[in-house]
C-alpha cells in the first residue's frame, strides 16, 4: 500500500537550496510534498519575508495540514521568545522540526550576538539537524555536542545551463561584485593586490560591479574609502568598473559565465551559494579559507580570512583557473539532487516514525 507523501513546509520553501531538494523529474507518487511558502500579508509575491511559518500561531492554524517543518534561513528578525513560543507550538502539535546549519557566522550581521543566541536554542531544540559540508559539521558537534548529518549543496543555476557552453572570450576575465556592501563583504584588502596581479597575467581583465547605491553618501552601508577605491579604479583605465541594478536570476548567470574567476571578498561565512552557481556554469571562485566554502569545490583560496592576499599568491592562482575551468555535468547535478531528494525524505518519513511511535 502506498503511503501519502510527507507533508513539507520549507521555510523558506522559494528559494534554490529548498527547491532543488526534490528530484529533477517528479514521480508520479511523490513521498515527499514540498509545500509552497504562505504568502506574506502586505507583500508581494514571491517574498517570504517574514516567514508566517515561523509564528507559533501559524503552527496551531495548520497542524493538519504539515508533517514536518524544516528551517533553513529566515530567523533573525525574530526575538528568542518569539522562536521559544514557535518551537513549543512545534512540540504540542508534534510537528518534528529538521534544521539545516546554513551559517554559522550570519552574512547580513555585522553583530553576531543575537544569531548566536539563536542557534543555542534552535539546534538543540531541533528533531535533526543537516549542514553542508564535514567542518561545519565538526564546528556544530564540538559547540552544541550534537553531529550534523553532512549533505552536500545542490545545484543554484537551471539544470539546463550546468555544464552548458559557455559564452566565448578572449583572456582571462576576473569579477569582483561587491553588490550592495553586505556586512560581511571586506573589498578593500583585495582591490590593491587583485588589481596588480590581473596586469602582471596576460590577457587578464578586471571588472567590478557594484549596485549604484555604494556610490551615495545617503546609503545605510555607504563606505567613502570604497566610493574612492571604485573611482580610483575607473579612472585608471585598466579596470572596468560597472554600476548596476541588483540582477535577476537569468542575469546573474549570465554574469557569471561570462567570468573565469569570481573573486569573493568575504570576511566572514560560512557556506555559500555563489560558489556553487560558479560551480554549475564553470567559472572558478576566488576567496579566502573562509568558513567552509573551499569544502564545497571549486574554489581557489589564497589564504587567511582577514589577510590581504599577496600579489605572487593571486597571480600563480589565476594562472591555475586559465588551465582549466572547474567541471560539474548536468547529469552529475541530476543524480545528486536524485540522491539528496531520497535521503531527505528517508529522513522526513524516519521522524514521523518515531513520533508514531512515541504516541
Amino acid at each position: 500500500m502506498t503511503r501519502p507523501p510527507v507533508r513539507v513546509q520549507h521555510i523558506p520553501a522559494g528559494h534554490a537550496y529548498a527547491e532543488h531538494l526534490r528530484p529533477a523529474e517528479e514521480a508520479p507518487y511523490p513521498e515527499v510534498m514540498h509545500l509552497p511558502d504562505p504568502p506574506v500579508p502586505g507583500a508581494p509575491p514571491g517574498v517570504w519575508w517574514p516567514h508566517p511559518a515561523l509564528e507559533a500561531a501559524w503552527v496551531r492554524e495548520h497542524a493538519d495540514e504539515v508533517d514536518v517543518v524544516h528551517l533553513h534561513f529566515g530567523t533573525e528578525g525574530h526575538t528568542l521568545g518569539q522562536l521559544r513560543a514557535w518551537l513549543g507550538a512545534l512540540e504540542e502539535t508534534g510537528m518534528p522540526l529538521v534544521l539545516t546549519v546554513h551559517d554559522l557566522a550570519h552574512p547580513q550581521l555585522s553583530d553576531q550576538t543575537h544569531y548566536d543566541e539563536q542557534l543555542d536554542l534552535l539546534v538543540p531544540a531541533a528533531d535533526a539537524l543537516l549542514t553542508l559540508t564535514r567542518g561545519a559539521a565538526d564546528l556544530v558537534e564540538r559547540r552544541w555536542g550534537r553531529r550534523p548529518t553532512v549533505v552536500a549543496h545542490p545545484h543554484v543555476v537551471p539544470l539546463e545551463l550546468v555544464g552548458a557552453p559557455r559564452p566565448p572570450h578572449d583572456g582571462l576575465v576576473v569579477g569582483l561584485h561587491l553588490k550592495g556592501l553586505r556586512p560581511n563583504l571586506d573589498p578593500l584588502p583585495v582591490l590593491g593586490p587583485l588589481r596588480a596581479a590581473v596586469d602582471r597575467v596576460a590577457g587578464a581583465e578586471l571588472v567590478v560591479h557594484a549596485h549604484p547605491e555604494v556610490m551615495d553618501p545617503v546609503f545605510a552601508r555607504y563606505d567613502a574609502d570604497v566610493h574612492r577605491e571604485l573611482e580610483r579604479l575607473a579612472a585608471d583605465g585598466r579596470t572596468r568598473v560597472v554600476l548596476t541594478e541588483r540582477m535577476d536570476d537569468d542575469q546573474l548567470y549570465d554574469y557569471l559565465r561570462g567570468l573565469d574567476v569570481s573573486v569573493l571578498a568575504y570576511a566572514w561565512g560560512t557556506h555559500s551559494g555563489w560558489v556553487e552557481a560558479c560551480r554549475d556554469v564553470g567559472t572558478w571562485a576566488l576567496a579566502p579559507d573562509v568558513g567552509f566554502v573551499a569544502e564545497q569545490g571549486g574554489v581557489l583560496t589564497w589564504g587567511p580570512v582577514g589577510e590581504a592576499p599577496t600579489v605572487e599568491t593571486l597571480v600563480g592562482l589565476l594562472a591555475t583557473a586559465r588551465t582549466a575551468p572547474p567541471v560539474v555535468t548536468a547529469d552529475q547535478r541530476r543524480e545528486q539532487r536524485g540522491r539528496l531528494a531520497a535521503a531527505h525524505a528517508a529522513l522526513y518519513r524516519r521522524l514521523l516514525d518515531v513520533r508514531e511511535d512515541a504516541r
